[in-house]
């Protein structure tokens, strides 16, 4: 039986095309998902929860390419953020999400109060992979399904 959840249910409805790979539901570091495509780690994305100071505003949810450090300066600049931003702890990302770090997906969270956001690297791909909203899950979509689908600000992370 072909893997589906609400996300591809999601994806299908829209005529979004997309392929899953499954792999065991365990909890992979970005670069480990990659060796397990077999993709380049420039092609696969990561989800991750900033917060931001000020507890007024949405927090954000980060794609950026596996085996790259983020800086949280440049994300910053590049939102036009006064003030700092932080990386969520496991614990405050799972919370806020509902999801486990490893399968945080800004596809599962349209509508929830996040702000979403592409590292403007993603732009060089055609596709790219990213979480499917669980862990042992994930999808290959064009990048300019992606954004539409998200209405991701695109943003600089490096």
């Amino acid at each position: 039986m072909p893997f589906r959840n609400n996300v591809t249910r999601w994806l299908e409805a829209r005529g979004i095309a997309y392929t899953v790979h499954e792999f065991p539901a365990e909890k992979y570091s970005a670069e480990e998902t990659a060796a397990l495509l077999g993709a380049p780690e420039d092609h696969v994305y990561k989800t991750l929860v900033v917060l931001r100071e000020d507890k007024g505003k949405k927090p954000i949810l980060v794609m950026a390419p596996a085996g790259r450090e983020i800086s949280l300066k440049t994300l910053a600049a590049s939102l036009g953020e006064k003030k700092k931003l932080r990386m969520a702890t496991q614990a405050e990302a799972e919370a806020l999400t509902r999801l486990q770090v490893g399968g945080i997906s800004a596809l599962a969270l349209l509508n929830k109060g996040f702000e979403i956001c592409l590292d403007r690297a993603a732009l060089g791909l055609t596709h790219l992979h990213l979480s499917a909203g669980q862990r042992g899950a994930n999808l290959r979509l064009q990048v300019t399904d992606l954004i539409a689908a998200t209405h991701a600000r695109l943003v600089d992370t490096v």
